[in-house]
């Protein structure tokens, strides 16, 4: 039996829960002097624990005095049994939060680490959260006295429904956690699809991958498609890539000064604009006697997929400036037409004058 509730029990009780909020408002305040430092580090680790202590370590310090609290009541067995394992769930399902804070991320500052873009693959932080959050829950469960042994009886015969309820969406989530396992595609990579989709990996989250293009358009991709699709991922294994542009000079031209004035354009491209691999080795390579020119390639470096836009222009506008000054003529496409009336003894083509055109046949 309990005894009667006296003033000093009650100024006890309240005293203690004071004491609780008064440390939390302080806890509080000395985090956010450390949130302030934090920042300061290179490690983003601090910065996610701090984080996570700021928002719920007070209301674990309230819920404590609470505790403290009620200990020095005069509440009888059954009451107490019950406060106490309420007060017991509430500080597990903060220690739980914070944990689940702490470990997300965490894992999303390692994905940002390995990536180093700012997006994320939150497929990992989602797992992660979900994991650390039911386990709290069942702790919490088992602390208010409810078996949790035949709720995960029940969960083992109905997951069996639910994962073939739910096909499409287990297949996207398990395709997403084998693209990230595999490192085939990250956040960051621009990848180009066999069915024309291309784009800068935003995200790959449980269900799909979010795509942005050149256009800044968002384009979602469903996580299985993705896994089983031709895909070129032009970021690995390496960023820099090699871009050919194709050239073509008259038969009149003399070579070795036409490649001797494309690499001075060559170096000159390389130097000044953004986005070039000055480290990469340019070359000429001269291929084709074709109908009116003599083909051949440049090949040049650029520093990732978009920069060859804005190298190409700058590369084309520049040597067609220099072979004007130069004089090295780049031939318009010509075509030879033979005109025959009808019934009139055929003629050696070689012998009828030649008429240019720009592809328009001649009737």
């Amino acid at each position: 039996m309990s005894r009667d509730l006296t003033a000093h029990d009650a100024i006890l009780a309240a005293v203690a829960l004071a004491t609780g909020i008064t440390a939390g408002l302080l806890l509080r305040l000395a985090l956010r002097w450390l949130g302030r430092h934090a920042v300061r580090t290179r490690w983003r680790g601090d910065d996610v624990l701090v984080g996570a202590l700021r928002t719920l370590a007070p209301w674990a310090a309230a819920i404590a005095g609470a505790a403290v609290g009620a200990s020095a009541l005069p509440l009888t067995r059954p009451v107490r049994t019950v406060v106490n394992q309420s007060l017991s769930a509430l500080l597990i399902l903060v220690a739980t939060l914070i944990v689940a804070r702490v470990i997300t991320g965490t894992v999303q500052s390692f994905t940002q680490s390995r990536t180093g873009v700012a997006g994320s693959a939150t497929i990992f932080v989602n797992i992660t959260r979900v994991v650390v959050l039911a386990i709290g829950v069942l702790v919490v469960l088992e602390t208010l006295g409810v078996s949790i042994a035949p709720l995960i009886t029940a969960l083992g015969v109905g997951g069996l429904a639910v994962a073939l309820a739910l096909q499409d969406t287990l297949a996207n989530l398990f395709a997403g956690v084998h693209i990230l396992a595999s490192k085939t595609v990250q956040p960051g990579d621009y990848i180009r699809l066999s069915s024309g989709e291309e784009g800068y990996v935003v995200d790959i989250n449980w269900r799909n991958t979010v795509v942005r293009n050149l256009s800044n358009n968002l384009v979602i991709i469903p996580n299985a498609q993705l896994s089983g699709t031709n895909m070129t991922n032009y970021t690995r294994p390496e960023q820099q890539l090699t871009i050919l542009v194709q050239v073509g000079v008259g038969y009149d031209s003399d070579l070795e000064h036409v490649e001797k004035v494309t690499m001075e354009v060559v170096a000159e491209v390389m130097a000044d604009v953004d986005g070039a691999d000055p480290e990469h080795e340019p070359a000429v390579r001269f291929h084709t006697f074709g109908d009116s020119r003599i083909g051949f390639t440049v090949i040049l470096g650029v520093g990732e997929f978009s920069d060859q836009y804005r190298i190409k222009h700058e590369f084309i506008k520049r040597l067609h400036q220099r072979y004007r000054l130069e004089g090295i003529r780049v031939p318009a496409p010509s075509r030879t037409v033979a005109l025959q009336q009808e019934g009139a003894v055929p003629l050696d083509a070689a012998a009828i004058p030649s008429q240019r055109s720009s592809g328009t046949p001649v009737t």
